[in-house]
């Protein structure tokens, strides 16, 4: 008798927990089929469009400034990557690029999911390098992002309709041959006009329509041995991936006053004279997606800031970042015979067809490192890095860019 009341709670057990996994299932089914519909309904490029296209792949989750017409995206299943964002709701534009094709597919060496924001961990090459593994030869067959930033989800640790935060723990052993035992975490934080207003020490027009987020990134040494110049040191980095179009241009203001080269410009081979130009203090780099190539500024000439404009659909981008001028930043070119302390503080990117003609994008980054993180166990390293959106007319548009970039809008073109 006792046996068989034993089978019968088991049994009620096992068909309750039948019955919820096949509600799971069915809601599953619901949102994702709600999902395709959304997808019909908005056009491709709006934030309706990237919000459906990502809700069938992850419980995404949106922050929203108190109006609800500026959101930003968060996905935890995708290394916590803040995705896209607008500033004019689900029919409005959406800002991040988004790789729709790399979601059906694993790629070993990088899963190219794109994302306004994502979190990656440097050096990527040099004698500390982590896409290498010991005396392996740095080129791209042996060139694989660590899972942590690459494909693996993350945990959230608290949630409100304003801001996330996540985090996640790894063990990553660099090229020195170091075991590197990290606990990373990223706070995401949608601004409201007043916040960007007190950042940027600036006002703007109501007509002006904008989004801003704040992305707060920790690493910490969870190991028992210190990070230094001996064992190496991992870095944050924060890199952001736009949509291009034919008149966007990067713009990356530099110490005009300082000595030396003002930026490292041959990561993948020189870029032409007709796609770099400097301007007093300030760099333009075409941005149009047709040519590989990127550049690197020094902690010496590199100020907290730099954007982008495009003038072809008037959308106005502006980064802000933590710099540390006498800090060490870490190289990192693939090749393990220079010196590894020394590197660049920001980063600029622009895509291209590669020699045999496929392309990952087309998309642009503008991207921010901090220092080298030489800590002693349990001490942690933060890195702040923000991102802003305005549209409106060029004229409105003009006073913000010569007030926070240093240059007028209509000097800020490379035709």
């Amino acid at each position: 008798m006792k046996r068989m009341k034993q089978r019968i709670i088991v049994s009620s057990i096992l068909a309750l927990f039948s019955v919820a996994c096949s509600q799971s299932s069915k809601k599953s089914d619901k949102q994702a089929t709600i999902a395709s519909k959304e997808m019909t309904t908005y056009k491709p490029g709006s934030f309706g469009y990237d919000i459906a296209f990502l809700s069938k792949r992850d419980s995404v989750i949106v922050l929203k400034d108190v109006h609800g017409d500026a959101q930003v995206v968060v996905s935890p299943k995708y290394q916590a990557k803040v995705f896209t964002s607008t500033a004019d709701g689900e029919r409005g534009r959406s800002f991040g690029w988004i790789n729709y094709a790399a979601f059906d597919k694993k790629d070993e060496h990088m899963n190219a999911y794109g994302g306004e924001d994502r979190l990656w961990l440097g050096p990527e090459g040099g004698k500390f390098s982590l896409f290498f593994e010991p005396k392996s030869t740095m080129e791209f067959a042996n060139w694989h992002t660590p899972s942590a930033v690459d494909t693996e989800p993350w945990e959230v640790s608290a949630s409100n309709d304003r801001e996330v935060t996540l985090h996640k723990q790894t063990a990553i052993t660099n090229y020195a041959g170091t075991e590197l035992q990290i606990q990373l975490s990223r706070n995401i934080e949608i601004l409201e006009k007043k916040d960007i207003e007190q950042v940027l020490g600036l006002s703007w027009s109501e007509s002006i329509k904008t989004v801003g987020f704040r992305t707060t990134n920790k690493i910490l040494n969870q190991g028992d041995k210190a990070w230094d110049k001996q064992s190496g040191a991992p870095c944050l980095w924060s890199l952001d991936m736009f949509t291009p179009t034919p008149k966007t241009v990067i713009i990356i203001p530099f110490e005009k006053e300082v000595k030396g080269k003002i930026a490292t410009t041959d990561y993948f081979g020189e870029i032409s004279k007709d796609r770099l130009i400097a301007k007093d203090s300030v760099l333009l780099f075409k941005a149009d997606g047709k040519s590989r190539g990127k550049l690197g500024i020094p902690p010496q000439r590199v100020k907290p800031i730099a954007g982008s404009y495009a003038a072809d659909t008037k959308v106005l981008t502006i980064t802000y970042f933590d710099i540390h001028p006498k800090a060490t930043y870490l190289n990192q070119e693939w090749t393990p015979d220079k010196d590894p302390f020394t590197g660049d503080a920001m980063n600029a990117y622009n895509d291209g067809p590669l020699a045999d003609g496929s392309q990952m994008g087309p998309f642009y980054e503008i991207e921010s490192v901090s220092p080298a993180a030489f800590l002693k166990p349990k001490e942690e390293l933060t890195h702040h890095h923000y991102v802003f959106h305005f549209t409106g007319e060029e004229e409105d548009l003009d006073t913000i860019a010569q007030k926070v970039l240093g240059i007028s809008l209509k000097e800020a073109k490379i035709e």
